[in-house]
Formats: structure tokens, C-alpha cells, sequence
């Protein structure tokens, strides 16, 4: 083989040994299907888009990227979506699309914020930079609120409208599998992930809390009566 050849089999085999190294060593997946009642009386399937679905690996891994900017708007006087999740480092904008005013803000330790009073636009945006629960709330309308969950995990999803999530890629091994809604406490299982593909697991969700939760406004206060007065 002259130099010529010699380089290209050079070549061939670096190639071959980065595609090697990138691919996922033994990427599995979990999928599954979550029911959702309150009060004993099951709920339309389509609650279940509220729910986030994720996975954190007991072995150690590398820290998620920051997704690319995402957005929670106001639309008649409610968070869209009202249930967001991210990974530390990215910029969620909150648009204002309503004729009238809103006041996007949070307390919660790690992910303080606050819009400001602001208008029908873009509105402004913020950088989540920890991991953790944000509860996000409205200043002018105390039934308007959100939550953003900042996760610390790149494998997590939402289930569709009929409850199904599937999550992929995921490392083999133990880990734990957790579903947040934002209406019960979070349901968590230790799971063994697997080359060979499981059965789907059967999630049922009790909800047990109110959708707009006690709070005080950003000063600490109570809201006054007329704070969720606006019409369109």
C-alpha cells in the first residue's frame, strides 16, 4: 500500500473510531401511559400534557445544555404553557398577548424574578441558572399561575393528549423515574434500565390540590379583590 492508501485507511479509521465514540453505549428507553382522577373520578386524558416526565440516572453524567430560548406567554389572563420545563442556563421570554396588563414574577430560592408591570408585546426575559421548582405567579391576577421546572437531567418529556410518554436515549442501569404535576405530590420509582425494551408502565395520578394554590402577591401580601378584574 503506497501513502496515499495508507492515509486513507488512516482516515477511515479515525472516522470510524469518533462514530464509535459518539453513539450512545447502550441507549435504552422507557414509555408508558399516566392516568389522572380527583376525587375518585377519572379525568380526561388530555390533563395528563400537564404532567413532566423524567429520568435521572443513579450513575453519574454530564451536566444538561441550556435549551434554546422558549417562551411562557399570558393568554386571557392564564400562563401558556402552564407548565414549562428546562434545563439550567436557558432564557424563557414572557410575552404579554393580552390587551391588558400582567406582572410575571417568582420567589422561589435560586430563580428570583420579576417581569414588571408590562403591556400587549414581547415582554421581557430571564435566565433560570438552577435546577429546582419554580412557581411562577401574576401580580395584577391571583389566579393566573405557572410552574417552571428547571431540571438537572437532559431525559425528560410530556405525555400527549392521551396520557403516552416514551422517553429515549436513555443510559443503562438504575435510575429514578419521577412524574410532576403540579396538582400531587411527585410520583417516583426506582427503575432498572434495560437493553431489552420493557413493558409500558401504568402511572395513575390522584390530584389532590387546588389549580390556583394559596399565595401572596410580590410584596408579600395579600391581593386585593379586584386583582382579577380586565376584560377583553
Amino acid at each position: 500500500m503506497d501513502h496515499r492508501g495508507r492515509g486513507v485507511a488512516l482516515i477511515w479509521i479515525v472516522a470510524t473510531a469518533a462514530l464509535w465514540a459518539a453513539a450512545p453505549i447502550g441507549a435504552a428507553e422507557l414509555s408508558g401511559q399516566i392516568s389522572i382522577a380527583s376525587s375518585g373520578q377519572a379525568l380526561r386524558s388530555s390533563e395528563t400534557t400537564e404532567a413532566v416526565v423524567y429520568f435521572r440516572p443513579t450513575a453519574a453524567f454530564a451536566p444538561p445544555a441550556a435549551l434554546p430560548t422558549t417562551q411562557m406567554a399570558t393568554r386571557r389572563k392564564e400562563f401558556v404553557p402552564r407548565v414549562l420545563a428546562i434545563t439550567p442556563g436557558t432564557e424563557v421570554r414572557f410575552p404579554n398577548l393580552d390587551p391588558i396588563l400582567h406582572n410575571a414574577f417568582s420567589g422561589s430560592p435560586g430563580n428570583i424574578f420579576d417581569t414588571g408591570v408590562y403591556g400587549n408585546g414581547e415582554g421581557s426575559s430571564h435566565v433560570f441558572e438552577s435546577a429546582g421548582l419554580v412557581k411562577v405567579y401574576c401580580n395584577v391576577h391571583h389566579s393566573m399561575n405557572a410552574t417552571i421546572l428547571v431540571l438537572d437531567t437532559p431525559w425528560f418529556t410530556r405525555p400527549d393528549a392521551q396520557g403516552r410518554f416514551r422517553l429515549q436515549d436513555l443510559p443503562e442501569g438504575p435510575g429514578d423515574l419521577v412524574v410532576y404535576h403540579d396538582r400531587t405530590s411527585p410520583w417516583q420509582q426506582r427503575i432498572e434500565v434495560g437493553a431489552t425494551a420493557a413493558e409500558p408502565l401504568q402511572i395513575h395520578l390522584e390530584l389532590t390540590r387546588r389549580k390556583v394554590p394559596p399565595h401572596m402577591n410580590k410584596f408579600g401580601k395579600p391581593y386585593g379583590r379586584r386583582n382579577d378584574a380586565g376584560s377583553y
